[in-house]
């Protein structure tokens, strides 16, 4: 039997127990970061002799790739039930999972986005010199129903890149330092992700208010980066040690001002043809307009909304193209109007318009 949404709450539990019971097609955004199924077979060991804190929990033993796979089916089966038709799902993992688990979602019927490998700028070594320092791990991201809308904030991740379209290699550091959880003198969980990572996709795939499910919860990385973008969250872990540590961490996080974060990602903005500045008279047929990389080149506003620079005709985006030597260019950004003997970007006056609809 469903229950209701437990929001910024941690259940405690079976993950597919209690995805199971959730209410279906209720969650935005599912963030998944399971277990590894590593098979160590040996305790891992330094050139000085000192222990390597390796994953030896039990969660992450499996008798077989069998067994592996088949939870892997239920929990994923588990988590489409209870994603939106317009959510998607993140799931990370290393060589060890990360290709079963990317056909089994595909048996499943998800569609994959993307692929994103998160680099490690200070991954550990290996030790015994056998093999290549494992220095990534992959994550996938996939929608539930091939086709159907889902929320991707490129201009968001563009900003946070310095204004460079983000690329599918993230570069990131371990969890260290000051972030690293600590209980009874060691790490409080073996396999804590960055804050860095979560944030990324979080601001990429969600907006405020939405609701972003972890069926792995562990120390609570997703609810502490949630609660300071202001999206909800629930948790599912069955360690009552982790539970405790995440609502600890939880509760001390301070969320973002709601001004902050409720940012004008420009796909959902309302369309604004050029030719509308026209109709509400903001710019005037014959009126210049002025390149904005070099304002001696002049182009004229003719009357059906096309602009002529020269022999070239065409939309405020095609000439400007035109000028780039054919590269992408956004014609809003790059053609300034006059008014009053001061020049600014025509995108001003496609914000006033945006602003009256809103």
């Amino acid at each position: 039997m469903a229950f209701a949404l437990p929001l910024n709450t941690i259940i405690k539990g079976d993950c597919i127990e209690i995805l199971n019971a959730l209410p279906e097609k209720s969650i935005d955004l599912i963030f998944a970061d399971p277990p590894y199924n590593l098979q160590l077979q040996q305790e891992l060991w330094r050139p000085n002799r000192s222990r390597v804190a390796a994953v030896q929990d039990g969660w992450d033993k499996f008798t077989s790739f069998e067994e592996y796979d088949r939870f892997t089916r239920l929990w994923l089966s588990a988590c489409r039930r209870v994603l939106k038709d317009t959510g998607t799902l993140w799931v990370i993992g290393t060589y060890h999972n990360i290709y079963r688990v990317g056909a089994i979602l595909q048996e499943l019927d998800f569609w994959i986005l993307n692929d994103v490998v998160w680099l490690k700028t200070n991954p550990m070594p290996n030790f015994r010199g056998v093999r290549f320092t494992n220095a990534h791990e992959t994550l996938i991201w996939a929608q539930k129903i091939k086709g159907a809308q889902y929320t991707f904030n490129h201009h968001s991740m563009k900003s946070l890149n310095d204004d460079l379209q983000m690329r599918s290699d993230w570069i990131l550091p371990l969890c260290t330092g000051q972030e690293r959880l600590r209980a009874n003198g060691g790490k409080a969980h073996s396999t804590q992700k960055p804050e860095a990572l979560l944030y990324r996709v979080l601001l990429s795939t969600t907006n405020p208010g939405d609701i972003v499910l972890d069926p792995f919860f562990g120390s609570g990385t997703t609810g502490a980066v949630a609660r300071k973008l202001g999206r909800h969250f629930i948790g599912i872990e069955r360690d009552e040690g982790y539970i405790k540590i995440a609502q600890e961490r939880i509760a001390a996080v301070e969320p973002a001002p709601e001004a902050a974060i409720n940012l004008p990602e420009l796909r959902r903005q309302p369309r604004v043809p050029f030719g509308t500045l026209l109709e509400a008279g903001m710019l005037q047929p014959g009126q210049r307009l002025y390149f904005a990389k070099d304002e001696s080149v002049i182009a004229t506003i003719l009357a059906n909304g096309q602009i002529q620079c020269g022999s070239l005709i065409g939309s405020i985006h095609a000439i400007a193209k035109s000028l780039f030597d054919g590269a992408p260019a956004n014609g809003w950004d790059n053609w300034l109007y006059e008014n009053n003997g001061k020049r600014f970007v025509i995108d001003t006056l496609r914000q006033i318009i945006r602003t009256e609809k809103t």
